[in-house]
Parts: structure tokens; sequence; C-alpha cells
């Protein structure tokens, strides 16, 4: 049987959306603006990186030809080949909102049917309720922040209060979230979870989409750093993702990275979750190496999202691609006949833009294997083309709304 392997660029959108505009984000572009940055040396960094951005393999697999497909222009600094050397397109979101669940939900050939809910006053952003709500399921002494910030900012600013007083900071975005950031020694990891547990269930009738435990540690004066215990608690998909069907079929998956978390934990078989692309991406190839005919395996690298592009910092952005790039050839020599390798996004997070939020964007789609003929994939109409086709591939049917390449 085939085996299937799915790696989710976490926020590498290649522009073009159509509605941006009803998002804010008329013109956000992350993998074109980032190119064209560097291009002009704004992406450079001392000790990091310079130049053009140098994506050599992914550029040979077709990704200069999605790019120039979603946006209509080049990519700045890419030698575009006569042909991509897979099949390569990019994909429309059909799915409302900008987040993580809308595009890895649609992905996996379950578009979101629904508005989800916001909490969009930028101060005392939650309802009295919702706050007298935690505090009592938490016994807590009360909650701080209760508005829209950057994670690491808002950190930085409560840090001190939240240690002296047990109140955890509590904030969110213009995504369908509410986070809770803890220390992990002074309030303690497992109650955390515990918490953010309690706090799903109050946020249910509001439809909001993940509460995210962000637990950091540190002092005044180290300073404090976000750790690798985020664990983000989503309601489930509403209808059969492609993981559904394969688990149905008894047939292995395996999830790194926050994937299990994504899918609330349901039919995501082996989850795996190490801390930086790195780290993923090795564990990705060790699970890969045995996984047995018939398995996929799904991967997630977050590290583009929470610490360049929310950061709105474009030569930390560059430099993570380069590292990828760097490491694809490993996956490359790893496929045999009748593997299927696909990279794809889930979202844009455009570190030039203004704030610190998800841009509405096509994602470019790449998909390569041993034997499998290159081609123009062009527009899909649905990121759920990608569910159809691993669908196909995998011999369990078609998945979702999607249609297969």
């Amino acid at each position: 049987m085939a085996r299937a392997i799915l790696i989710v660029l976490d926020s590498v959108g290649c522009g073009g959306a159509e509605d941006a505009h009803v998002y804010g984000d008329t013109g956000a572009d992350t993998l074109g603006h980032i190119a064209q940055a560097c291009f002009e040396g704004r992406g450079d960094r001392a000790g990091l990186r310079h130049g053009p951005l140098a994506l050599p393999n992914l550029v040979r697999l077709g990704l200069a030809h999605a790019y120039e497909g979603s946006t209509g222009r080049p990519l700045a600094g890419a030698v575009k080949p006569a042909a991509p050397g897979g099949r390569a397109g990019y994909g429309v979101e059909i799915s409302q909102g900008k987040d993580t669940p809308s595009g890895h939900w649609e992905i996996a050939g379950c578009p979101v049917p629904f508005k989800w809910g916001y909490f969009t006053a930028l101060e005392n952003s939650f309802p009295p309720d919702l706050v007298a709500g935690i505090i009592r399921e938490g016994a807590l002494p009360g909650i701080l922040g209760n508005r829209h910030a950057s994670g690491t900012a808002i950190i930085d600013d409560l840090a001190e209060e939240h240690i002296q007083t047990g109140k955890p900071i509590c904030y969110t975005s213009v995504d369908s979230v509410l986070q809770i950031a803890a220390h992990e020694e002074h309030f303690g990891l497992e109650r955390l979870y515990a918490l953010c547990r309690k706090v799903r269930v109050l946020v249910d009738p509001l439809r909001i989409g993940r509460v995210i435990a962000r637990p950091f540690v540190g002092s005044a004066e180290s300073g404090y750093t976000r750790t690798g215990n985020r664990k983000d608690f989503a309601i489930p998909p509403p209808d059969e993702t492609i993981l559904d069907r394969l688990a149905a079929c008894g047939r292995m998956v395996i999830t790194v990275g926050k994937i299990g978390d994504i899918f609330a934990h349901r039919s995501t078989g082996e989850e795996i979750k190490p801390f930086g692309n790195a780290a993923m991406f090795d564990a990705a190839l060790a699970a890969w190496e045995r996984l047995p005919d018939g398995g996929f395996c799904f991967v997630n690298l977050v590290d583009f999202d929470t610490e360049f592009g929310h950061r709105r910092d474009v030569p930390g952005y560059a430099a993570a691609l380069e590292a990828f790039d760097a490491m694809l050839p490993r996956l490359e020599a790893a496929l045999r006949p009748g593997d299927l390798a696909v990279i794809t996004a889930d979202h844009g997070n455009d570190p030039t833009w203004p704030g610190t939020d998800h841009t509405r964007e096509h994602v470019p789609i790449l998909a390569f294997g041993p034997g499998i003929a290159p081609a123009q994939l062009g527009r899909r109409e649905s990121f759920a083309d990608i569910a159809a086709t691993l669908g196909d591939w995998l011999g369990v049917g078609k998945v979702g709304p999607g249609k297969a390449w």
C-alpha cells in the first residue's frame, strides 16, 4: 500500500486571497513580502542570515510556480525553473476565519461550516459572566490582562504581578482564542492545564475555537520565556476528516507537533510533540522510517507562526524557511516508491503587516514522491482538495468536499 506524509508550514501563506479585504488584510503576502524584504537587504541579521531568500529545494519542487500562480507576480530573488519538479499549485480557503483550526480542518477535509466566536473588544475583552466563571471554576483570586495582546509582551508586562497575586494572565487576539499564561513553577503546569480544560467548557457556547495554555518560566532578573509546554484545547471538527477515515480503516496514523491539540485528539493516533521546527522534523523522519504501508504522518511546524510571524520578525522568519529548505533533501531521500509527500500551509502571518495577527491568504501546495510526474496543479478551490487526494492515494476513498488532483 501507499504511504503519505503531510507537512503544514504553519502560517506560510502566499498572498492573493480575494476575500482578504473582509479581514482587513488586502495585500498581505507572507512569502512574497519576506522574499522582497530579503531581496532589498531588509532580511539581514548579523550572525543569522543575509541576502536574498534562498529556498533552492522548495523552488525546485515548484514553490515559485505556486506563488506566481497565486499572486501573478514572480517570487523575488527566486530563479523559477521552466517546470516544477513536483506537482505545484495553491489553495483557496473556503472556511471562515484565518486561524489554525479553520486551515487545518479544511486541509483534512472538513471546512468550517459556521462563524467562529471572537472577543472583539480590545480592552475588557471577555464578558463579565465569563470572567466570573473563570474565577469561580479555577478557584482564583482574579485574572490579569483581559485584553488583546501579544503573548510575549503581556507576559513581560504582567509576570511579576501574576507571581505575586496568583492571578493568571488572560488575553486574546483577532483569532477565535482565549489564551491563559502562567508561570510553570509559581502557578503550576498541571494546574494551568486543568484551568484551561474548565475554561474550554465555559467558552463552548461562544464558539471559541481554542483555549491555549501558555506556560512560561523565568524571573524579573533573568527575564521571562515561554516554554515548549504550550497546549491547545480545541473544539473537535464538526464532520469527518481524513484522520477519522484512516482510523476507521485501521491505518496507522502518527501526528507530530500540535496536530493532536488542533483536532481535539480525535483520530490523531500516536502523538509526538517535541519543541522547535528542527526537533519536529527529526521526529517526523524517525516516525516515517517505521510507518507501515498504508500509514499517514501529519506534521505541523509551528515556529514560523509563533516565533516569527506573530513577532513580526522578517529575518527570523526567513532564516526558519531556509532551515526547513535545507532539511528537505532528507525527506526526499526517505521516500520510497508508492510514497506521497505534501507540503502546504494553513493561513498567513505576514511579518511585514501591521499588528501581530494572522493574515488571510492563499497557501502553496507542493506534492512529490518517487515516480510522481511533475505538473501544475493550478488553483485549488479549497484546501480540502488535499484530503480528497490523500484519501484516493491511500485507498480509503474520497474524504470531504474537495476534488482530488
